[in-house]
């Protein structure tokens, strides 16, 4: 009986959803019911000539069946005999509050009905119960069908989730893991492990640490448990059949099904791995050079490596083996991303260039950069007021990539900025210059080598930016994360237009007031300096990932940067840091009740 109740009452419910529709969608009703009696066609007297009849159906009379059609509109649908449900009861006060409602048409009438019948059963099921089965079924169906929405969605390869202001980024609980290793130089991620490597050839598994009941006396998230790790030697470069890199470890990635993660080496080795037990199942030598950067397509096993032989190689890990090569970069490669379909975008560092490869046509679009990063009109506007122009600083290389969408992808280069583009402009939509400010200038006893420097040496002690050494996103949506070495990790948001990158603050700390406008920070070099108290990564950046926790970010954002002493390309800077990573754990923002919806109260450390 209550399951004939639930059924019934969805039944009304679409009914009540149908005649709002009808009547939204129908602005008008036949002149037959609007038109005043004086206007409405009447019989001609006797003698007088009878008029031409036309098609025109509105003036004539209704017929029989016509009128009864239209009595039934007029009336509720609910007056015949059968038993559809409760019914409201018939007393005076009905009677008499009829007449508040002489003037409303027949669909007005119809939907006043429906919807009182609607109130009705409503009542009635509450006071008697429903089933609840039927109603989970339901909520399940909708979920399916949000699902089916965001995948076909996705399968387009447009932005379509615009969740960027959902998260609290200043409040993210971050913590710190490392093992007795050198400058970690990648990451990478597949819930719940995560993936290290490092310059001393190690090759670290961890584990995420879980979720445990809210009712808990801890509060802190745990730090990531190491389970397994391999080191490679050095010593044996010139054994052929040594199953390990040789040389520095330069990038890992890890396939979205867990069964294979791949590291690619300055010993010119890509190497795949068993991802559970870290034994290697194939090693390659078809790179000429270092390789600089991995990536899986998404769903895929299907990679895609970078080299500084400046090709780009296409691998089928399900059967272990080449595929084919990508050539036409003039300088080597550093950097490769890619999403669900066979494309890849790629960047080419001094040859200044980011090149978006369509796989099976075996075709390219070639992006140039190159430039300042300041906008020409913000120069102008100073320029009349007089303000004096600050050193522009070119870019000198094209170090990072990430891929939005299939149409959209970021690039940060050695000048600071970063650049917004889409493949139907040659150009960049948007540039933002210094989005990690400046370093601070240099002792002049560091650059020079007289043993009493000069006045002249003021001349190499200007701030230098700091480069974009990590990029990373959440796919298909307009969340962007970036990383150097000012000690901060930062986010950004593509705005709805996609046409601009807005600044949503550093990770982990509050807002320094520094990246509002990244224009105004240009034009102003003392607003650089980042407060000790608001560095929370003490190094290099050397890589990102970034991965949603739950069904479709339900439980957040969690993020693991590779931090080190020096970059990972190099010895040419050192930093006073440390040698590890960092799990930053980004939470939903707060409700209108005050608690944070799905937040980290659940977790320990």
């Amino acid at each position: 009986m209550r399951e004939q109740r639930a059924k019934k009452f969805r039944k009304i419910s679409g009914f009540a959803r149908q005649s709002r529709r009808n009547i939204s969608a129908t602005p008008t009703m036949s002149s037959f019911f609007t038109k005043p009696a004086s206007l409405k066609r009447k019989r001609p007297e006797a003698g007088a000539p009878r008029p031409q009849r036309t098609n025109d159906r509105s003036n004539a009379r209704p017929t029989k069946r016509r009128e009864t059609r239209d009595d039934s509109v007029s009336g509720s649908d609910f007056d015949d005999d059968d038993d559809v449900g409760p019914r409201p009861p018939a007393d005076s006060d009905d009677e008499s509050s009829e007449s508040e409602f002489e003037g409303e048409d027949a669909a007005g009438r119809r939907t006043r009905l429906a919807e009182r019948y609607l109130e009705n059963t409503r009542q009635q099921i509450i006071s008697e119960g429903f089933d609840a089965k039927d109603i989970d079924a339901e909520l399940l169906a909708e979920r399916m069908g949000e699902r089916l929405k965001e995948d076909s969605a996705e399968s387009k390869g447009k932005i379509y989730r615009w969740i960027a202001d959902e998260y609290d980024y200043q409040n993210a609980q971050h913590s710190q893991f490392r093992a007795d290793s050198q400058t970690l130089t990648g990451v990478a991620t597949c819930a719940p492990y995560i993936y290290t490597v490092s310059k001393d050839m190690t090759l670290i598994k961890w584990e995420m640490p879980q979720q445990i009941d809210a009712s808990s006396k801890h509060t802190q998230p745990t730090k990531p448990k190491k389970l397994i790790y391999t080191r490679g030697n050095g010593k044996r470069e010139d054994d052929f059949d040594f199953k390990h890199h040789t040389d520095v470890i330069l990038c890992v990635a890890a396939s979205s099904d867990g069964k294979f993660v791949a590291t690619g080496g300055r010993d010119r080795k890509l190497i795949v791995w068993d991802a559970a037990t870290l034994k290697p199942l194939k090693f390659f030598h078809h790179h000429r050079d270092a390789v600089t950067s991995l990536c899986f397509r998404r769903t895929t096993n299907q990679l895609y490596s970078a080299s500084k032989d400046r090709t780009i190689k296409l691998w089928s890990l399900d059967e272990l083996a080449y595929v084919e090569t990508l050539f036409g970069h003039q300088d080597e490669v550093t950097d490769v991303s890619a999403l669900n379909q066979e494309l890849c975008v790629t960047v080419g560092a001094r040859d200044r260039t980011a090149r978006y490869w369509r796989v099976v046509e075996e075709s390219q679009l070639v992006f140039r950069g190159g430039g300042s990063g300041a906008s020409s009109k913000h120069r102008k506007e100073n320029a009349a007021a007089g303000i004096p122009q600050p050193r522009e600083f070119h870019e000198g290389s094209i170090d990072r990539v990430t891929m939005v969408d299939d149409e959209t992808f970021i690039t940060g280069s050695d000048n600071g900025t970063l650049s917004l583009w889409n493949i139907q402009k040659k150009k960049a939509v948007f540039t933002l210059p210094l989005a990690h400010g400046l370093d601070p200038p240099p002792k002049p006893e560091d650059v020079s080598a007289e043993a009493d420097p000069s006045a002249d040496a003021s001349v190499y002690t200007e701030p230098q930016p700091r480069w974009i050494t990590a990029l990373a996103c959440v796919p298909f949506s307009n969340i962007i994360i970036s990383g150097s070495w000012d000690g901060q990790l930062r986010a950004w948001k593509i705005s709805e237009d996609r046409r601009r990158l807005e600044a949503l603050g550093p990770i982990g700390c509050a807002e320094d007031n520094q990246l509002i406008d990244g224009e105004a920070m240009y034009m102003d070099d003392s607003i650089h300096a980042v407060p000790e108290s608001n560095k929370t990564v003490k190094g290099v950046i050397n890589d990102l990932a970034v991965f949603e926790r739950g069904d479709r970010g339900k439980d957040g954002l969690a993020i693991v940067a590779a931090v080190g002493k020096e970059h990972k390309m190099g010895r040419w800077m050192q930093d006073a840091g440390k040698n590890h990573a960092m799990l930053f754990r980004v939470s939903r923002k707060a409700v209108e009740n005050g608690t944070i919806e799905n937040g980290e109260a659940s977790e320990v450390e």
